[in-house]
């Protein structure tokens, strides 16, 4: 179509230009999906219903995988020791997670300078590779050497063997998740930056002190916030693996007390030549984590989720 001498292109062409452009800014990251994430998974559904040992050929084995992982203690003697230990790992470690984020959020909004450097020294620990958080964790728990019984000893309590005690072990790698509780922090200081300043002032002209406008305001209108955490968090630690394998040299702690889901099906699936069984453990896990994503989002009330 020509206007005044120039041609311009109907809106037909400009929607299909248009759309062939987004197509072709999309096409890294769909191909990285489709290659790195949808194939994977769907080779994990098909090994899961077959016997592989990654040498031979695969044999197909119908549901016997899956009805001898949740029925046969004999063969699988630690499957449900690490649902138990995911599960505890998942309860102390996804709360310590948030209130940890939230009070570096709230603490970092109070202050008038400064909040850039704040936000940088309390993210690094998310950025920081396992092995090396590893390594520093398993100094600071060094029964004897350690710089947390050193300061326990100082006030007079006797600090534990963190790794080495079965009872301990889990609420030693809950702290280390609510020291990496980084992606909380700023995403709660988002929400908390999205708060209307009005609504603080008019408290304060209604004679409301800090802790009266923190629940009253601040606590309330983070619930959506609060919420995608949550989901988010109990997704991450379901899946726990790297910290847990790292600490413990590719075993499981003290009576395998350190067992966590995915540490299980590694080193199931790969000391014990069973690809197949450890396929469908992972397709078991990502059921789960379907069916409790579920879950919360039934039984959280709908304004909940903003």
């Amino acid at each position: 179509m020509a206007v005044n001498g120039v041609h311009r292109p109907s809106s037909w062409h400009r929607r299909r230009r248009d759309a062939l452009a987004g197509f072709a800014f999309t096409a890294p990251a769909m191909l990285h999906t489709l290659v790195f994430m949808l194939v994977p998974a769907g080779a994990a559904l098909y090994f899961s219903f077959t016997e592989w040992d990654m040498i031979s050929p695969a044999r197909w084995a119908g549901l016997r995988n899956y009805r001898e992982i949740l029925f046969d203690s004999d063969l699988y003697p630690d499957f449900w020791k690490s649902v138990r230990v995911t599960a505890l790992y998942a309860l102390l470690s996804v709360p310590a997670s948030l209130v940890t984020g939230f009070v570096q959020a709230y603490l970092i909004d109070l202050v008038r300078r400064g909040q850039a450097f704040y936000r940088l020294v309390f993210y690094l620990p998310v950025i920081t590779a396992e092995a090396a958080v590893a390594a520093i964790w398993k100094w600071l728990y060094d029964p004897q050497f350690g710089l947390i019984n050193a300061g326990l000893d100082v006030l007079g309590v006797a600090g534990p063997d963190w790794l080495g005690t079965p009872g301990v072990v889990i609420p030693a790698l809950a702290l280390i998740a609510a020291w990496q509780s980084g992606t909380a922090m700023l995403i709660f200081l988002a929400g908390l930056k999205g708060i209307p300043r009005t609504y603080y002032e008019a408290s304060e002209v209604d004679g409301a002190n800090r802790w009266q406008q923190l629940g009253r305001i601040t606590l309330p209108l983070l619930r959506p916030t609060t919420f995608y955490l949550v989901v988010t968090g109990v997704i991450a630690a379901l899946q726990v693996f790297g910290i847990v394998y790292v600490l413990f040299g590719g075993n499981a702690g003290p009576e395998r007390s350190g067992l966590s889901y995915v540490l299980h099906l590694y080193l199931f699936g790969y000391r014990n030549g069973a690809m197949g069984a450890a396929s469908a453990m992972s397709v078991l896990l990502f059921v789960t984590i379907l069916l409790v994503t579920a879950a919360q989002f039934r039984l959280v009330p709908r304004q909940y989720e903003g």
